[in-house]
């Protein structure tokens, strides 16, 4: 028989799917539908139909020369975009052996069978003999190739189109990669072409962060797509959810034993009931104490997205589609970014949804941004027109913070085109002062965002990430040219106002991140970046970028030092103390847009340096459930002096997938002199006697705090 339930939640559940002995009907089939449609419509990133109209096209008698040179080119890109390597490089090669002279056609497809010489020798290494240093800048170690000859053809390729055009630094940077690839750089580099080593060196010490995921069999092998770390089934462990941008790739469910192991619950949590999803967000939107999951799906393919997004109520460990009965599966809009946060103050989460609007160019395109207000029952209703906060611009990020702690939530849109800072006015109603404040850029193509304190002064600062640039801005950099480049914008909060501090804070470079968080992984009490980089291409091969916070005046790179320049695409990431030892180790999500750039998910564990640190989960009572929005200070005593470590909970990045619950780094803090709580609701709480390296519950109103049990786990056996 069906359990009991509260009224709305049965409400929910039926309206989800059929009630049975055997729990809700499956949601795959609808998912396979649209996966069907999907892959024989015109889109660029994810049709099947391509390659069999390219086939088609050459068996035409009546196909020209030219044409068929054309066609033929075509065919082998997009073979290789969909994993047939072998079969491009045929191609390739014919065409090749075709051309008479050394022309610029010719010069052309050897290096486009370069890159896809480089691509087979990632299959035939990093995929096919899979280790944790594979793909990991610079190529050294276990990430050298033991597969040789596809590297070798590859570096040879190159090198033939660098004798014609010695300035073309992408194909600089790939000959340089994949010498580094067969354990020859720079020696099988003309000197003139050698990117020195100097250029990859770290500005400041990070021990290396190995990562365990093989070991623990969390590596998933997929696309790109999302991540959210949380404890979903409420034992007091933190479990792993991944998505993948694949239409028929299910989502994978971790669930941590609690003893140093993870279990793929993907069937038993009804997990992989759900197929793609670009991004994950969580958010506790019925207000029973556990993470609840929205699955985001459509982004990049304008009306080909029209994709329902999937809320997914948890039910300890268990995630139920309740999306139609909730009110969010019409209309479907391509989307890729979400936040939940309790705009109106009345205690549960509204959710804001940007989409992809293209109104601009394409009326038949008009995706507007969507506000979802909380109606208390397990419903939403769209607010979005009369809260002003529609957009109708391609959004690609969205973030939610008290930017002017005035205690109501605002919230801030990245777009292709001029960003939004919406303010919350009260009452459900918004206004736009992005342009008084000088917050619209980066211009052109903004995306992953999100409000943090950076410099620990009790105000929200902003980052926002540029999407624009290639391969030839990241070697400039590295070689110190030069170049008018896509720069990400870093505002500085200066009390409600902001002033762009991206120079003098270091970040005046060239990233391509396609997904971004935020964290501490020294546990300094200073937040640092993760930039994930890269962009469909399969010749965009760029390492993934940290970033220290060095006291909040700037930021340096430790990408190489502490292991994290992962060549792979990059997409959601997580910081999160995952073995409960007081630091935060970072999941990341790997694998890129096309069918034959997919690569194994990673997890780089913390190595500890023995900094203090404070965890917290907060409760509220009058704010909403899980506390987002709460603000709290940690006051310490160091040998240096007192300072003060600000957090917001449910600030987070708009691709990343961070826990719910506080992870503080203390630094070297010898007492924990006082912590404030300053709850949505007005509460405002302060406790003395505060233990450090602990893990503690405050629930709002309650004068004691609740040290919990987190036994430390061993990822290293």
């Amino acid at each position: 028989m069906c359990t009991r339930r509260a009224p709305w939640v049965l409400i929910l559940a039926l309206g989800a799917s059929s009630c049975s002995d055997d729990g809700p009907e499956p949601q795959r089939p609808e998912f396979e539908r649209i996966a069907e449609r999907i892959f024989s419509s015109e889109s660029d990133l994810l049709s099947r139909s391509v390659v069999s109209e390219l086939r088609a096209e050459l068996e035409r008698a009546d196909v020209g020369p030219a044409r068929r040179l054309e066609v033929e080119s075509a065919l082998a890109e997009r073979l290789l975009r969909e994993g047939e390597v072998e079969e491009s490089i045929e191609i390739y090669s014919r065409l090749i052996a075709a051309e008479r002279t050394q022309s610029p056609r010719r010069l052309r497809l050897v290096r486009a069978r370069a890159v896809a010489y480089l691509r087979d020798a990632e299959v035939k290494n990093c995929v096919g003999r899979h280790v944790a240093e594979c793909c990991v800048f610079p190529l050294e170690g276990g990430g050298v190739h033991v597969v040789d000859d596809p590297a070798r053809r590859a570096l040879a390729g190159f090198l033939e189109y660098l004798a014609d055009k010695p300035g073309h630094l992408p194909t600089r940077w790939l000959a340089n990669v994949a010498a580094m690839a067969l354990g020859e750089y720079p020696e099988a580099l003309p000197e003139e072409q050698r990117i020195p080593s100097a250029a990859f060196e770290s500005e400041h010490e990070l021990a290396r962060f190995p990562d365990v995921a093989p070991a623990l069999g969390l590596d998933a092998f997929n696309r790109a797509g999302g991540v959210a770390v949380e404890d979903y089934d409420g034992d007091g462990f933190l479990d792993i959810l991944t998505s993948t941008y694949d239409p028929l790739g299910p989502l994978v469910y971790y669930r941590n034993r609690g003893d140093g192991t993870f279990a793929n619950d993907s069937d038993r949590s009804r997990a992989s009931d759900q197929l793609g999803g670009l991004d994950l967000v969580t958010g506790d939107y019925d207000g029973d104490g556990d993470q609840d999951v929205l699955v985001l799906r459509g982004a990049w393919l304008t009306t080909d997205g029209e994709i329902r997004n999937s809320l997914l109520r948890n039910d300890g460990g268990v995630f139920i589609d309740v999306t139609r009965a909730a009110g969010l599966a019409e209309p479907a809009r391509p989307t890729q970014s979400a936040a939940f946060g309790d705009f109106d103050g009345d205690g549960d989460l509204d959710l804001v949804v940007v989409n992809e609007s293209l109104v601009a160019e394409d009326p038949r395109q008009d995706y507007p941004t969507q506000l979802f207000e909380n109606q208390g029952d397990g419903t939403f209703r769209d607010v979005a027109h009369d809260a002003g906060v529609t957009n109708d611009l391609y959004a690609k990020g969205v973030t939610v913070g008290d930017y002017d702690n005035d205690g109501d939530l605002d919230f801030y849109v990245s777009n292709f085109g001029p960003n939004r800072l919406y303010e919350n006015d009260g009452g459900l109603r918004f206004r736009d002062v992005a342009p008084e404040l000088g917050v619209e850029e980066p211009a052109g193509r903004s995306f992953a965002t999100w409000f943090f304190d950076y410099d620990n002064d009790g105000w929200l600062d902003l980052f926002v990430a540029s999407y624009s640039g290639g391969t030839a801005d990241l070697v400039g950099d590295l070689l110190q040219l030069k170049r008018e480049r896509p720069r990400p914008r870093l505002y500085r909060n200066t009390g409600g106002k902001f002033e762009d501090v991206t120079v003098p804070a270091g970040l005046d470079r060239f990233f391509l991140p396609m997904g971004a968080n935020f964290g501490d992984v020294d546990g300094d009490g200073w937040l640092d970046l993760y930039i994930t980089t890269g962009d469909p291409s399969l010749e965009s091969i760029m390492p993934n970028a940290m970033l220290r916070n060095d006291t909040g005046r700037r930021f340096q790179d430790v990408t190489t030092a502490g292991g994290f320049g992962h060549l792979q695409k990059g997409h959601g990431v997580a910081f999160a103390d995952l073995d409960h030892d007081g630091d935060q180790d970072v999941y990341h999500q790997l694998g890129g847009f096309y069918a034959g750039d997919r690569f194994y998910n990673a997890l780089f564990l913390n190595p500890g340096t023995g900094p203090h640190f404070l965890a917290l989960e907060l409760v509220g009572t009058k704010s909403e459930r899980s506390g987002v929005g709460a603000r709290v200070a940690v006051h310490v005593r160091t040998p240096a002096g007192p300072r003060v470590i600000h957090r917001a909970l449910g600030s987070v990045s708009s691709f990343g997938g961070s826990p719910q619950r506080l992870e503080i780094g203390l630094g070297d803090a010898r007492v924990i002199g006082r912590l404030e709580i300053a709850w949505p609701s007005g509460e405002q709480q302060v406790f003395d006697d505060v233990p450090l390296d602990a893990f503690l519950r405050v629930v709002e109103g309650t004068p004691r705090l609740e040290r919990l049990v987190r036994p430390r786990l061993d990822f290293t056996r």
